[in-house]
């Protein structure tokens, strides 16, 4: 490779990541494919494609990631993951840059994710949760058991949990707060935070089975990933700690199953689990544009990168075990009973919190409905 080659990856490399974080992208993709190098930011939960490089490229723009994230450049057929450290030039809000790096058949694909330093989201009243929900976790906040936060990735879940322990923090200072975190997102003064290794001695079981003779009063997990974590989870939550962690879940009754799924006694579970957050991020309407497809801006505008759309706002749900909810859990009780239960009790679904968002001109029904998955049920 000769020089004038090498300036110019590092170039294009640095302009990318330039670009993403001036834009507010979480994510840049190098996606390879058998023509070249296709790059993808993810803006506002959705991804665009912003570049595509030659596939005399494509190798060597991988081989730059990898050296700034510290990785083996000569390892090309096994999955690897580092941190970027380099942020001169990106902007003050920018935080952190993890890299992962995975083989595909036409080539190595790359992931950088960016951290920023979001001010106005670390206070949990400026989260926009309904003032029903807000009053009900502030209330767990000052109790014992488990909560769980559930959603798909990118939904928000850790920027919640930082926010509430930030809460719990200034609301009772001197309490023993400590996190597992794969990898540590967020750091909060105050909070002592634990980084898990994937490939390490020290595992979320591990971990937690030792911190819970270090007497804390608040365990924050990362996210219930197994049985044997889970199960330990649960006997922290029963022996007096508030225990906060995050579950891959659609639905707080589909949490709820999934715990009973994972070996969990359903006595165990109406006894631990205090409640249940559901959550999902919706695109705010552009407000340059007006609204999408609106007379002003048809098909976009330089702010919105043309999508109608920028920013995002939580939309959420809030169940909280109660009554007749725990007796159909001890009864092993499907999801559709434990949906028509909530049904009957006036629960207030994501999608009727999102309906308010629709009304207030803020988003549409078209992006309420792509979020809570009913575009298809919209098409017909």
């Amino acid at each position: 490779m000769g020089c004038d080659q090498v300036y110019d990856v590092v170039a294009v490399v640095d302009d990318l990541l330039r670009g993403a974080a001036s834009a507010g992208a979480s994510d840049v993709h190098f996606e390879p494919t058998g023509k070249g190098l296709v790059i993808k930011y993810r803006l506002d939960g959705s991804l665009s494609v912003v570049e595509e490089l030659p596939q005399t490229m494509a190798d060597n723009v991988i081989s730059r990631l990898k050296v700034l994230g510290g990785l083996l450049t000569y390892h090309n057929d096994i999955p690897q993951e580092g941190r970027i450290d380099r942020r001169d030039g990106y902007g003050k809000d920018v935080t952190d840059q993890r890299l992962a790096v995975f083989p595909t058949i036409h080539g190595q694909r790359a992931v950088v994710r960016f951290f920023y330093d979001e001010k106005c989201l670390t206070d949990l009243d400026e989260l926009g949760l309904p003032e029903v929900i807000l009053a009900s976790i502030k209330r767990i906040a000052a109790s014992q058991g488990l909560l769980l936060l559930t959603g798909p990735a990118g939904s928000g879940k850790s920027t919640t949990l930082a926010a509430l322990l930030r809460y719990i923090l200034k609301k009772y200072p001197g309490k023993s707060i400590v996190t597992l975190e794969d990898p540590v997102e967020r750091r909060i003064e105050g909070v002592t935070q634990v980084q898990i290794s994937p490939h390490g001695r020290m595992t979320f079981p591990v971990a937690l089975r030792s911190l819970l003779r270090q007497d804390p009063e608040v365990l924050m997990i990362g996210e219930i990933r197994d049985a044997e974590t889970v199960g330990i989870a649960i006997e922290a939550a029963l022996t007096g700690h508030l225990l906060m962690s995050t579950m891959h879940s659609g639905t707080p009754a589909g949490a709820l199953l999934r715990l009973l799924e994972m070996g969990i006694e359903p006595y165990q579970v109406t006894s631990s689990v205090s409640a249940v957050l559901n959550q999902r991020l919706i695109r705010k309407i552009c407000e340059h544009c007006g609204r999408p497809g609106g007379p002003t801006a048809p098909w976009g505008c330089e702010q919105c990168f043309n999508t109608g759309f920028r920013g995002r706002m939580l939309i959420a749900e809030f169940v909280r075990l109660d009554g007749e909810l725990r007796k159909a859990v001890l009864d092993r009780a499907d999801a559709e009973t434990l949906e028509e239960i909530l049904g009957r009790r006036g629960h207030m679904n994501m999608f009727q919190n999102g309906m308010r968002l629709v009304h207030e001109g803020l988003t549409t029904q078209a992006e309420l409905n792509r979020v809570c998955g009913l575009e298809e049920e919209a098409d017909q």
